[in-house]
């Protein structure tokens, strides 16, 4: 089992800043990558941003690329989403999740994961 609590959500205005956090515990030493991914109002979840644990190989959604970055702190097993320029497209409720398959071309997959946070809500006004 791992468990995932995510932080950092709130209310911003457009342009502005974000940092998400997702600490992991459990059974950390079981992770690939971990995953962003995010639902807004009446739409389905969508991918954002993901890290592999290995080799800290980053993908990214073309929505966010250039604007959200991804990085890991190996010693708190703490994934991070910075988020700049943020739009009001952007608003959402953000979601970390792990998977412990090692599929490097499916990262994106959100199948391919198996433990989800609770999520934290992003509110971006213009």
């Amino acid at each position: 089992q791992v468990q995932l609590v995510e932080s950092g959500g709130g209310l911003v205005q457009a342009g502005g800043s974000l940092r998400l956090s997702c600490a992991a515990s459990g059974r950390t030493w079981s992770i690939y990558a971990t995953g962003w991914f995010r639902q807004a109002p009446g739409k389905e979840r969508a991918f954002v941003a993901a890290i592999t644990w290995n080799d800290d190989t980053t993908t990214y959604a073309d929505s966010v690329k250039g604007r959200f970055t991804i990085s890991r702190d190996n010693a708190k097993n703490t994934v991070y989403l910075q988020m700049n320029s943020l739009k009001p497209e952007d608003t959402a409720v953000y979601y970390c999740a792990v998977k412990k398959i090692y599929n490097p071309n499916n990262n994106s997959e959100e199948k391919e994961y198996e433990y989800w946070g609770q999520g934290t809500q992003v509110t971006v006004n213009s």
